[in-house]
């Protein structure tokens, strides 16, 4: 499992394909790490790009810090270890807050940005998005693994349980990630989509509490494709088959304008 420096940080990041002509790079969520898509989805990518998926700072195995969870550092993550890999250019795909991250990315480095995925990105100003934070328990915890969590759709060990529930006490109690993500409540709000210049694919789930921010981003973005996936906020996991298809077929060919399709 390669463990490689950015900018002095250590993080875990895999590769799939590298010597394909075009690259993607897959951003996961927080409380998360890239074991989303490397089982199911970075398989059927990596049949036409080099793929490479990280885990964000403080998830997975990658180094833990006790700030810089904000997007304008988030962002700078990603264009660092882009530099380290010596990819000038690469499509972004983002889940959830990887989706704002990989928007950030392309709104403050439009020429580093080939094209745009994004599935399930939250709007910062929904209070259950944010107030998850200040509901922490280990109750809670239970629930989320149970129901939210992205990295499989195996039950956990007590083994593996216990050493989410650290890393998540971590997050929560040790790090700046709750003023942080308060930080960019306005983020769409105030975002100049007339500065977005890679096209964009919105990937969301037909019954997801975030359906409305995907079309309100569809309507946002100029150059935007909406499509509605069968499922809810956890559709990598549900429809992970589908979305790595759809993500390849937007990825190598041009996409539709303002176009929006339900697949079910």
């Amino acid at each position: 499992m390669p463990i490689i420096s950015v900018n002095g940080k250590k993080v875990h990041i895999q590769e799939l394909n590298k010597g394909a002509g075009q690259t993607v790079v897959l951003i996961h969520g927080m409380f998360s790490n890239l074991s989303i898509y490397y089982f199911n989805i970075a398989p059927v990518l990596a049949k036409h790009f080099h793929v490479v998926m990280y885990d964000l700072k403080s998830h997975g195995m990658s180094e833990r810090f006790l700030d810089g969870y904000d997007l304008e550092n988030m962002s700078s993550d990603v264009l660092s270890l882009m530099d380290v890999l010596n990819i000038e250019k690469a499509h972004l795909a983002g889940y959830s807050f990887g989706g704002l991250i990989a928007l950030k990315t392309a709104l403050k480095s439009p020429d580093r940005v080939e094209r745009l995925v994004i599935i399930e990105a939250p709007d910062p100003q929904d209070e259950k998005a944010r107030n998850i934070i200040d509901e922490y328990s280990r109750e809670f915890l239970e629930h989320y693994v149970a129901n939210f969590t992205d990295t499989t759709k195996v039950q956990m060990g007590k083994r593996q349980m216990e050493k989410n529930h650290r890393m998540y006490e971590f997050l929560f109690n040790e790090t700046t990630i709750k003023a942080d993500m308060i930080k960019e409540k306005h983020f769409l709000s105030e975002m100049d989509f007339s500065e977005l210049q890679p096209s964009a694919l919105l990937l969301y789930g037909a019954d997801s509490n975030c359906r409305p921010t995907g079309e309100w981003l569809n309507d946002q973005i100029s150059q935007s494709e909406l499509l509605l996936i069968p499922g809810d906020h956890n559709i990598p996991i549900q429809e992970p088959a589908l979305i790595a298809e759809t993500i390849a077929r937007f990825l190598s060919q041009p996409s539709p304008k303002n176009v929006t399709q339900n697949h079910g």
